[in-house]
């Protein structure tokens, strides 16, 4: 397989991100504390973007009954991509492929009115996909997947809204990491009856995507064949360092699940009706994501995504002691920092050394007794000296504003 500069399974493991081992399997990577870090600052970047947005988080087990996916449709149309049933006490239970049928079910568990809608319900959750040796690799084919999912239970007439609206969160977090779009994708259905649910709800459901995206005023293109089985979607393309296409985000109409699990609501005249589901992920799983990232950015992450945010670089041992006050305020502070001290190399290696972090701090003999600091930005700028206080101030706001700029100005 073709590999480049920022192929992000060699970078991958040159910045200790992620790797492998046999014995845990194929398709299941492990992930390395600054790996981690990046995985952790997504998820909690999209679960506050959620929480602003008026979406209430659950969670959910990743098990489910083989039942659950015949009703949801899923053994029918998707069986060849779940894991086989496993016999657990008399009854056959299953990995879930994914969390719309649980969510479908927490929905269900309560009487809703029409007052409560749009229901706006978010998991970031584990999923699993028995993807054949053959295809997986790296973080952008996994048979265990964490998902940024969301399901919107809404009335017929909100559902463009909610749509237009999971379109605008997907554009406004691109821009926080930095990503680009390469193309807009409207899936439809295709032919092989591989699809579940009636034409006028398809005709529906397309007719409101469309609306969508003419609505956002982005090119797209109608393509047969890629559809969910349950129902069409916006799927949003990204291409990777060596070209390929992919699905990272999408945002799906769905009549068919609502119907299948009879989910409903009482509305202004006191009867009960059918809500629609909207299906939306933000930067769907969390592992293609992070792989995009180590490839668009080549490990020089945004400062808010980077495994190490700051470190400290006292010149001799005689500044080390302030040095190490000033990573503990920093990371009193939220930020990831640390004291990088003499005994690792010359000022000169060390700085090479950390080339990827955002910021640099210098500290010799002037600045520790000023209580100051000489910042060092990836980029080469070398800022004057200024007190510590002050540029720990802007560094985290910078990070706490999801910029994908070093410094203003």
């Amino acid at each position: 397989m073709e590999t480049t500069a920022h192929d992000h399974r060699r970078l991958g493991r040159e910045l200790d991100l992620f790797d492998t081992d046999p014995l845990i399997g194929s398709g299941l990577p492990y992930w390395l504390p600054d790996g981690a870090a990046v995985r952790h600052a997504v998820e909690e970047y999209v679960r506050e973007e959620e929480r602003r947005a008026g979406y209430r988080h659950v969670a959910s087990p990743v098990l489910g009954k083989r039942e659950l996916y015949e009703i949801s449709g899923h053994w029918a149309h998707f069986s060849e991509d779940m894991f086989p049933p496993m016999e657990v006490g008399g009854e056959q239970v299953v990995l879930r492929p994914s969390l719309c049928p649980h969510h479908a079910l927490i929905y269900r568990s309560r009487g809703h009115s029409y007052r409560e809608l749009p229901l706006r319900m978010a998991e970031l959750g584990g999923m699993y996909r028995a993807e054949l040796s053959g295809v997986l690799g790296g973080l952008t084919r996994v048979r265990a997947i964490q998902l940024n999912d969301a399901h919107i239970f809404c009335t017929l007439d909100q559902v463009a809204d909610e749509a237009e609206a999971a379109l605008a969160m997907i554009r406004r977090a691109y821009a926080a990491l930095g990503l680009t779009v390469a193309r807009y994708r409207l899936s439809l259905a295709g032919g092989g009856g591989k699809y579940a649910g009636a034409p006028e709800m398809w005709r529906r459901a397309e007719a409101l995507l469309r609306e969508v995206l003419d609505r956002a005023g982005v090119r797209y293109e109608a393509v047969e064949g890629e559809a969910a089985f349950y129902g069409p979607k916006i799927d949003v393309q990204v291409v990777d360092g060596a070209g390929r296409e992919a699905t990272l985000s999408t945002v799906q109409v769905d009549f068919h699940q609502p119907e299948r699990f009879d989910l409903g609501y009482v509305g202004p005249d006191g009867a009960r009706h059918r809500p629609v589901m909207v299906h939306r992920s933000i930067v769907g799983s969390v592992e293609r994501a992070v792989a995009q990232l180590i490839e668009v950015h080549g490990g020089a992450f945004p400062a808010w995504l980077a495994p190490r945010q700051l470190v400290v670089l006292p010149v001799s041992d005689a500044e080390l002691p302030a040095a190490e006050r000033l990573a503990r305020r920093a990371v009193d502070l939220g930020l990831r920092a640390e004291a990088h001290d003499p005994g690792r190399g010359s000022l000169g290696s060390r700085i090479r050394a950390a080339r990827l972090v955002p910021y640099q701090a210098v500290v010799g003999a002037a600045e520790a007794a000023t209580d100051a600091v000489a910042l060092r930005l990836r980029d080469g700028r070398r800022l004057p000296p200024r007190p510590a206080d002050e540029a720990l101030h802007e560094i985290t706001a910078l990070v706490a504003a999801h910029s994908t700029e070093l410094w203003p100005g």
